[in-house]
């Protein structure tokens, strides 16, 4: 069975919530036991959550959810750019998959409430790349 990290960003809770719901069942599905979740203020702030998750004995992989909407300044791709870049390094660093739950930039809140499957997805991914390696 694939042990699994949770880092679910606040920010955007109506629609972060859903992807966690959206994640478990999918653990659910896959088989996958969900050991610990950890909830962090923003995307920004998923990077730390992550490391400290892929670095904990019985984890084998982390799934990170998150959600940017877009404002009126280019804010949400510097927050994006700058979680999906340390979200690998942390992956490649600890030899853990990490992986990208995270929604946006450049969406709208009602694009945002059309993806919640995306923490499905990054579940997926995360057992995925167990299983493969």
């Amino acid at each position: 069975m694939v042990s699994l990290g949770l880092v679910v960003a606040e920010f955007n809770a109506s629609v972060t919530e859903q992807m966690e719901e959206s994640a478990r069942e999918a653990a659910e599905e896959r088989g996958a036991d969900v050991v610990e979740t950890l909830h962090v203020p923003g995307a920004y702030d998923t990077p730390l959550a992550a490391d400290r998750l892929a670095r904990r004995p019985g984890v084998d992989a982390v799934a990170v959810l998150g959600c940017i909407v877009t404002g009126d300044t280019d804010h949400d791709q510097v927050i994006a750019d700058a979680a999906a870049g340390k979200l690998t390094d942390v992956s490649l660093d600890r030899d853990t998959p990490v992986a990208l739950g995270i929604t946006g930039p450049g969406m709208s809140a009602e694009e945002a409430r059309d993806r919640t499957d995306y923490g499905a997805r990054a579940v997926e991914s995360a057992v995925d790349l167990v299983e493969e390696l």
